[in-house]
């Protein structure tokens, strides 16, 4: 088990895209990681969210708001996912605020031992904070290589790309490659 003692959190929302996160939820434990699953719980001990394709339901019962840096630094690896997920956690209650997710991402980007994974859409969670990606090579979905740029990304045209502690991956269907990379990565610590 390449990934024993090792803690990897994933941002989760409605709009899911089902098969990658299916994918995550068994392979990740498969390799002997400790997986969570992070959302806005709005005060609720828990919320069900649908998936994007099939309207799944998935329950989520841990949140990343107000987590302490103890916490934040017990995990080895973050993850954005793909599909609407990152647009739904990109909304704020204070327009003159970072949303609470692109609040917790950068946070997770300040500390380096964490390994970030951002792959499909969820470059959109990275919007509100472009300087997190800036001067950066990363890849995304086909429909936000001009959002990248913007950021000040170098757009790397592969369907997986490693710059540093951060993992990009192309698009949700993608996701095996995405993982296996995030595994390896992780195995090597």
């Amino acid at each position: 088990m390449k990934l024993q003692g090792k803690k990897i959190g994933i941002l989760f929302e409605s709009d899911f895209y089902e098969k990658e996160i299916f994918y995550y939820e068994h392979r990740f434990p498969e390799e002997g990681a400790d997986l969570h699953f992070l959302t806005r719980l709005w005060g609720q001990p828990s919320l069900t969210f649908t998936g994007h394709d099939y309207k799944v339901p998935f329950e989520c019962h841990e949140s990343f708001e107000n987590m302490d840096d103890a916490t934040l630094n017990s995990f080895a690896a973050i993850i954005v996912p793909s599909a609407i997920v990152s647009d739904r956690l990109r909304y704020t209650e204070d327009v003159n605020k970072l949303p609470p997710a692109s609040f917790f991402l950068k946070r997770v980007f300040a500390q380096k031992s964490i390994l970030k994974g951002i792959i499909c859409h969820g470059m959109w969670l990275v919007a509100p904070t472009p300087e997190l990606v800036r001067g950066r090579k990363v890849v995304c979905h086909n429909n936000l290589i001009g959002d990248v740029k913007n950021m000040g990304a170098i757009y790397t045209d592969q369907d997986v790309v490693v710059d540093g502690d951060l993992v990009t991956g192309r698009s949700g269907p993608l996701c095996h490659l995405f993982a296996h990379t995030i595994i390896d990565m992780l195995a090597e610590k």
